[in-house]
């Protein structure tokens, strides 16, 4: 295989894996986010005392939720743009 369809081939796998890292990912972050949140209003609606100490931890656990997808998200734009799978070839 020439070089020039190997370099091709690798880019668009990187795209396929890119977009399967971002729409996974945001799939993931979207469906934790609502199970979490319906779990807090149940919990809320049972125990109105508790919402105060539970509404803290459940803004924490939604910037951990986020911050895993971003991360995923940083790690696809760094395949896109210098991909370490190109540099072997050179």
């Amino acid at each position: 295989m020439e070089k020039l369809q190997l370099i091709a081939m690798i880019q668009a796998y990187t795209g396929v894996g890119i977009g399967l890292m971002i729409g996974l990912g945001a799939l993931g972050a979207c469906v934790g986010v609502g199970i979490m949140c319906s779990r807090f209003l149940e919990a809320a609606a049972r125990q109105p005392e508790l919402t105060d100490s539970l509404q803290g931890k459940v803004f924490l656990l939604l910037g951990l939720i986020d911050a895993s997808f971003i991360i995923g998200v940083g790690l696809a734009l760094w395949f896109a743009t210098g991909n370490p799978l190109l540099a072997r070839l050179g």
